[in-house]
């Protein structure tokens, strides 16, 4: 199968000239050797099938924009191609296209030509264009007295005013409402079953697996990871404080779990029980169990923090919290101390599986100072033994009352 988009060898390096005449020999094509070069990607491969849906994640400074800008065609690569089969429709920047003194109907006209789209065509969608945007009467005002969320909304719907074969998006819908993050996102999820391929940049995680069969992670430049979206976001989550001396390991000994952290504390046991302190893996709908964590603080530390995620079988957020959040940090401790903690909470949960990653950090936060980090430190199954069917990843609990009335 031909790929839809097809990326080979990039990679990228801007001159950093010390003196402007070197840079004017450079135009001139008179280069100078001595100019400093900085390399910003770094032989990049892959390839996208027609109808896949794949995020681009990493660190700022990894390269994503700049390896966006030379797929769609606003950059020129050092070395490498791109070859694309189909029309792409791309969001890279907030109102990238727009000119401020144009009204929205304008822009729309200007930025859809751009597009390659003719005027007749556009005459066709841009009913549909204002009615997807929502913004009402400032569709006839100039886009200077836009608010950013506007410009999002006018420029997702300008996008994806039909269907193209290949749609990037960056980071732009993430200064939206949540309403219209949601109705855009929808829109995405539409595009995708109808074999539109997608390249989606997010650091909303949420939204790489909920969406996308495949992730692809840079960093530094150059892909440290690429595969099924939970691993690959389990693998960037592990990175996210990059800036501590940290290691990144997998263990085998913990169910195939990413481990992480800077070293100065470390788990010994994680186990889950039911009421009568048995351990158990099987839960019912509802059912009161109690997490127990147990560590060893291998350095003195100012505080310490405890938290737990369950996520589904998506790796998708069902429930966190820490025991900053319920008001107990533990403060000043020694260097190889033991400690222990339990949470109690009812298991309010849709059947199917789940998996909880638990996180020693300081009072300030796991990317400032992330102790100890273990993904799938425990899986578990949900059935529903005692309650009445139902659908979603929570029990609710609803009572119904219904009446009859009689004219």
């Amino acid at each position: 199968m031909t790929p839809a988009l097809s990326v080979e060898g990039i990679s990228k390096a801007f001159n950093k000239y010390s003196r402007e005449s070197q840079r004017l020999l450079a135009w001139l094509g008179f280069p100078s050797s001595s100019v400093e070069r900085k390399w910003v990607l770094e032989d990049i491969n892959f390839a996208l099938r027609p109808g896949e849906a794949v995020g681009l994640i990493g660190l700022n400074g990894a390269g994503k924009s700049t390896l966006l800008k030379i797929i769609t065609g606003t950059l020129k690569p050092t070395t490498g191609s791109v070859q694309i089969n189909g029309r792409v429709s791309a969001i890279l920047e907030l109102g990238m296209g727009f000119h401020p003194d144009l009204t929205g109907r304008q822009n729309v006209y200007h930025v859809a030509g751009l597009m390659g789209y003719t005027q007749l065509q556009i005459d066709g969608f841009i009913n549909d264009v204002h009615d997807f945007s929502e913004i009402g009467d400032y569709f006839e005002h100039p886009v200077r007295v836009y608010s950013s969320g506007m410009q999002a909304r006018l420029a997702f719907a300008v996008a994806t005013a039909q269907r193209p074969e290949i749609l990037i998006v960056d980071e732009a819908l993430s200064v939206g409402d949540a309403y219209f993050q949601h109705k855009s996102f929808d829109r995405i999820r539409q595009f995708t079953r109808e074999g539109t391929t997608l390249l989606l940049v997010s650091h909303d995680k949420q939204a790489i697996q909920s969406i996308c069969n495949r992730a692809i992670l840079l960093q530094h430049g150059t892909i440290a990871m690429q595969g099924e979206p939970n691993a690959v976001m389990d693998y960037y989550n592990a990175l996210l404080a990059a800036h501590q001396d940290q290691q990144i390991i997998n263990n085998p000994e913990h169910s195939g779990a990413l481990l992480s952290g800077t070293g100065q504390a470390a788990f010994s046991k994680v186990e889950m029980f039911d009421q009568n302190g048995q351990h158990i893996e099987i839960v019912d709908v509802g059912q009161s169990v109690t997490l127990r964590v147990d560590a060893r603080i291998h350095e003195a530390l100012p505080d310490l923090v405890l938290g737990f995620l369950i996520k589904d079988r998506y790796g998708q957020d069902v429930f966190g919290t820490n025991t900053r959040h319920l008001d107990q940090v533990c403060y000043d401790i020694k260097a190889e101390s033991d400690m222990a903690w339990t949470f109690t909470f009812p298991a309010n949960l849709g059947p199917g599986t789940y998996s909880i990653t638990i996180a020693l950090h300081g009072h300030a936060g796991h990317i400032e100072s992330n102790y100890a980090w273990q993904e799938r430190a425990v899986l578990f199954e949900v059935v529903n033994r005692s309650h009445s069917e139902f659908i979603g990843v929570s029990w609710l609990g609803a009572q119904l009352e219904s009446r009859q009335h009689h004219d």
